[in-house]
């Protein structure tokens, strides 16, 4: 015995679940005309929400905090990925380049100049940022 619905066909079952695809996995409208996004809910309504009663926060892996992650991404962006492999100079030149904030150009900086780095980790972990633990 097969369950699901019984208020309607698999077809239309199948369309529906088509339809709201794309607002489920971005987590916002993807419709192009406003007349064909859903209605909100109403003022005495709950609103719809993937977590309701939360917030839905991305996973820190284990071995580095949200600061880390926060920092660690900001430095890649002013760095970029046509550097590697760099000195401190090097990393240092790219983010003047690139517009750094003073904060990031304050953390290039203190890199020991006598290193080479492969990636930003190598980089953020010299800074004396967090790593994540791998698990095997």
């Amino acid at each position: 015995m097969e369950r699901g619905s019984d208020k309607h066909g698999g077809r239309l079952d199948d369309q529906l679940k088509h339809e709201v695809s794309g607002m489920v996995r971005s987590g916002r409208s993807t419709h192009a005309e406003e007349w064909k996004d859903p209605e909100p809910s109403g003022e005495d309504q709950p609103d719809v929400d993937r977590a309701p009663g939360s917030t839905l926060v991305g996973a820190v892996p284990e071995g580095t905090s949200e600061a880390d992650i926060e920092g660690r991404s900001e430095l890649a962006a002013a760095i970029g990925k046509e550097v590697w492999p760099a000195s401190a100079q090097t990393l240092l030149a790219a983010a003047r380049a690139s517009g750094a904030t003073d904060r990031v150009i304050d953390q290039l900086s203190r890199l020991p100049a006598d290193r080479t780095f492969r990636n930003t980790q190598e980089v953020w972990t010299a800074l004396g940022g967090g790593a994540e633990q791998r698990r095997f």
